[in-house]
């Protein structure tokens, strides 16, 4: 949690208490003015000074705001972390953190990574002057021949975006750290509900909180939590320099969605095993990933690592790219679009859409296939859900 904010005996209890509790009471002092339980949205861009440069932890919000720091302190307690930053975006969350290299570095990044943190990679940190390495690291000991003397960082994403491919976060930390090298996880599929990377030894955690940590669909947010005390002094004064920083009202409204995160979170994976069970079942499909199945190749992986298995399947239908639209144009309560993490469900192609910006022939070489569908499984009832899905494939593959 943000160094800046005020922790009093109240905190300390809250930071001891289970995840729901935790989620609700983080980062919420009801106001010392009014009394207000919620504490009060704050909108002011700059903060009243007693004498110059003495005033009350506050002088410009772009540097710190009251509601972006409620949030940080929130997003910290649930991952276990002693510092949160939240940033403008997932992907201003990346730019910063790759800023905070030198010039010259080099990355060792898991192959099968978001589409945006993948153009991101490619096309701008590399005229920065980083360099990165991409690794299948579906066996953690591939990563080691990827080391070189300038390697930063290792920057892991697990289950993958779209094949759900696990990555073992405690073996791959111990190798990072053998050879001197910092370990960021981006845990936006798991959130802090199923999984804690802090505590199997990666460095940073970062966020999409635009996905299930908001989970409503109307906010853009990234965020970053770590326990180490100087990587969060780089990255704060890059945040401040920067100046990617999120609006306080979008800090408001992803804290009231972190309370119910818990909730969600456990509905997203009641649904989504079923679904996937039905699929799996399904004479139109071609083969279903979901961690939650036994015939995930990484099954045993998810559970020693991961609390639940979360709200993410893809599949592959029986048929070609026409086949896979005419699934995507039958669902009726799966909307076509991108992004995750909502409480409504949401369906993809990610061969043309997520992960259009990769190119053809990595795609290829990951699985992302013109047939491969990607669900955002949100919290409608789950038998509406299965019932859609599969009229959606009887009406697009015909047998």
């Amino acid at each position: 949690m943000s160094a800046k904010y005020f922790i009093n005996d109240h905190d300390e209890h809250i930071l001891q208490a289970n995840f729901g509790t935790r989620a609700i009471h983080a980062g919420q002092h009801p106001d010392p003015v009014t009394g207000a339980v919620i504490p009060p949205l704050s909108l002011s861009t700059t903060f009243k000074q007693h004498g110059a440069g003495e005033h009350n932890g506050f002088d410009y919000s772009r540097s710190g705001n009251p509601s972006r720091q409620a949030f940080e302190f929130a997003v910290a307690a649930l991952e276990g972390a002693k510092y949160g930053l939240a940033f403008s975006s997932g992907s201003a969350t990346t730019a910063t953190i790759v800023s905070s290299l030198p010039s010259g570095s080099h990355i060792v990044s898991v192959n099968d990574v978001y589409g945006g943190t993948y153009r991101y990679f490619t096309k701008v940190a590399s005229a920065l002057g980083v360099e990165v390495t991409f690794v299948d690291l579906k066996d953690a000991s591939s990563i080691a021949a990827a080391f070189r003397p300038n390697t930063k960082l290792v920057w892991v994403e697990t289950p993958t975006n779209p094949t759900l491919r696990l990555v073992d976060i405690k073996a791959v930390a111990e190798i990072a750290h053998k050879h001197n090298t910092k370990l960021v996880v981006d845990n936006t599929f798991m959130s802090p509900f199923f999984q804690s990377p802090l505590e199997l030894g990666a460095d940073i955690v970062v966020h999409s909180v635009t996905k299930y940590i908001n989970g409503h669909s109307d906010v853009v947010m990234g965020v970053a939590v770590t326990s180490d005390e100087q990587i969060y002094t780089k990255l704060a004064f890059l945040q401040n320099s920067i100046g990617a920083v999120p609006s306080a009202f979008d800090c408001f409204l992803a804290n009231r969605g972190l309370k119910t995160l818990h909730l969600r979170m456990r509905q997203h994976a009641t649904s989504a095993q079923a679904i996937a069970e039905a699929l799996e079942a399904s004479p139109r499909v071609e083969n279903v990933i979901y961690p939650g199945l036994p015939s995930h190749p990484q099954h045993d992986l998810a559970k020693r690592q991961q609390r639940g298995f979360g709200g993410m399947i893809s599949f592959r239908i029986k048929g070609d790219l026409a086949t896979a639209n005419a699934f995507l144009r039958n669902v009726k309560f799966f909307t076509l679009a991108e992004s995750l993490g909502g409480v409504e469900s949401l369906c993809e192609l990610p061969a043309t859409m997520t992960h259009g910006s990769v190119s053809a022939e990595d795609r290829a070489a990951l699985g992302i296939t013109e047939n491969l569908i990607r669900l955002s499984v949100g919290i409608e009832d789950t038998e509406d859900l299965v019932a859609d899905v599969l009229a959606a494939l009887e009406a697009a593959v015909k047998l």
